[in-house]
């Protein structure tokens, strides 16, 4: 009989983490900051300027009114220093916010780093990873091992979905 892999996921809804991290500026962002105007998509990318994580940026940019128009902030966030992602957001023209976590602390809080096979080479890396955060500070839906085609339009009807049933 095989063993039973014990689930590092947790239950939703969780108290989502907070942070304060610098954006291509040297800005602090804080996550309780845009908790106070409502609903925070959060999501963890592994590197700017590659085709997936472009891909997705890009995706999260065109659907940004639409995000909006639900009360909730998109904030994409990787390891890249800020001159890299000051340097991304200007070749794509991105309108979302992009943050920095240099030192991987926030990125392993939200369990969007570890262990990742490639080729059969095992490593640590960014786990390409979204989450729905509520006004209220939960996360209340993630993803993780995000397959960038369709995701960004799966996280805004989901996103619909639970402000409906928030606000009613």
């Amino acid at each position: 009989m095989p063993c039973k892999k014990k689930s590092t996921k947790k239950e939703e809804p969780w108290k989502a983490p907070e942070f304060c991290l610098p954006d291509s500026e040297g800005n602090t962002h804080c996550l309780k900051d845009y908790l106070k105007k409502g609903w925070v998509v959060l999501y963890f990318y592994p590197k700017a300027n590659t085709s997936g994580c472009t891909k997705e940026a890009i995706g999260f940019t065109q659907l940004k009114d639409e995000f909006e128009k639900l009360g909730a902030t998109i904030i994409g966030v990787s390891p890249d220093k800020p001159e890299k992602i000051k340097k991304f957001i200007e070749d794509h023209d991105l309108k979302i916010l992009l943050l920095s976590d240099t030192e991987k602390e926030v990125l392993k809080e939200y369990g969007a780093w570890g262990k990742k096979k490639n080729y059969g080479r095992e490593y640590e890396g960014v786990i390409r990873s979204t989450f729905i955060i509520s006004p209220d500070g939960m996360v209340v839906k993630s993803w993780k091992n995000v397959k960038v085609k369709g995701h960004m339009e799966k996280v805004l009807e989901t996103l619909k979905k639970l402000v409906e049933e928030y606000e009613g």
